[in-house]
């Protein structure tokens, strides 16, 4: 086989089958996701969403499109990364905190100090959460020490093979080795799955296709995007502090986001049918009609412009795609 031929047989992602699965096992993963979703929003750190910036985003999908990895392993490296760093930058403030509390002073040069001690060691973390992301699935190449060192070495690192084992047993030990965690990917298709079985008319794969481009629009323009849905969702342009915190739970709630995705890729692709499969996914998850509709307000207006987002918002009265929400 040529080197073309194995590139392209390396990149290419199996397409998703759906209707293959049983109903009573698509009913106990839903239930399995959607306690997975509450828990973590339980236990949400108030750092959460710190480390999702998008140069970070971006560079590890680069990443993993030059590694002819797929759309689950980005996901799961951000996710991994996001978590680890919570959890290193935790650890190494509570560890200086008594030095900082009996030497006052000293705190901004000790801060100053540990955040470059960070910011020298955040590419290595960051190539070594794609590591562990590729080892987590078995139908793709795993990304070998040889394949990083020689990225980390093109952009004037200097690594042994030594750093990359500590470095991986490093996040593995700070998140207690659980890092396999639900992706917002796992829940848009596992949602597609059950739409298919409710009978929704649309094309599954079609719409997949969709969903996995508009997840990736929304995890590089995070900010804006949930800006925009908090700003719309309290009708006010300037939020106070405490609305913004409260939002944080929001902004990490990925089954709310596989609904929002799936509700604009639906709008995208057949309009008529998104009445439809707005209906299906309030039913499902139980979020409310007014919810979907302003996530997918908020996505369309970052994605295909402001006049599709406008006809999109319009739609509640004027086109009667969906009954007008109360509040």
């Amino acid at each position: 086989m040529s080197a073309v031929a194995q590139a392209m047989s390396r990149f290419c992602t199996p397409e998703p089958v759906f209707g293959a699965v049983p109903p009573e096992i698509i009913e106990d993963t839903l239930i399995y996701l959607a306690t997975e979703n509450e828990q973590y929003l339980n236990k949400l750190s108030d750092q959460a969403g710190c480390f999702k910036e998008t140069k970070i985003v971006e560079f590890v999908f680069l990443l993993c499109e030059k590694w002819f990895l797929d759309q689950s392993a980005r996901y799961q490296a951000v996710e991994i990364f996001e978590r680890f760093m919570i959890k290193h930058v935790e650890e190494i403030y509570n560890s200086t905190r008594e030095s900082r509390v009996t030497n006052e002073q000293g705190e901004g040069n000790t801060w100053s100090t540990l955040k470059a001690q960070i910011c020298d060691t955040i590419v290595l973390r960051l190539v070594s959460c794609i590591q562990l992301a590729s080892k987590l699935s078995f139908h793709y190449n795993i990304i070998n020490n040889n394949t990083v060192l020689k990225f980390l070495q093109s952009i004037d690192y200097s690594y042994t093979k030594q750093d990359l084992v500590e470095s991986e047993l490093a996040i593995l030990k700070a998140l207690c080795f659980q890092i396999n965690v639900p992706t917002p990917l796992a829940y848009v298709e596992l949602l597609l799955e059950v739409l298919g079985y409710n009978g929704c008319l649309l094309p599954m794969k079609q719409l997949h296709k969709i969903c996995v481009h508009l997840l990736d629009l929304t995890y590089l323009m995070r900010n804006i995007i949930y800006d925009t849905l908090l700003k719309t969702s309290i009708e006010n342009s300037t939020p106070s502090e405490l609305q913004i915190a409260k939002f944080l739970s929001v902004k990490e709630d990925f089954m709310l986001l596989a609904v929002g995705v799936i509700s604009t890729s639906a709008f995208i692709l057949h309009p008529e049918y998104w009445n439809q499969v707005v209906e299906h996914l309030n039913c499902i998850t139980g979020i409310t009609t007014e919810s979907i509709l302003e996530f997918s307000y908020a996505i369309l207006k970052h994605s295909i412009g402001t006049t599709a987002s406008r006809k999109n918002k319009g739609t509640r009265a004027s086109e009667n795609y969906i009954d007008p929400p109360t509040k």
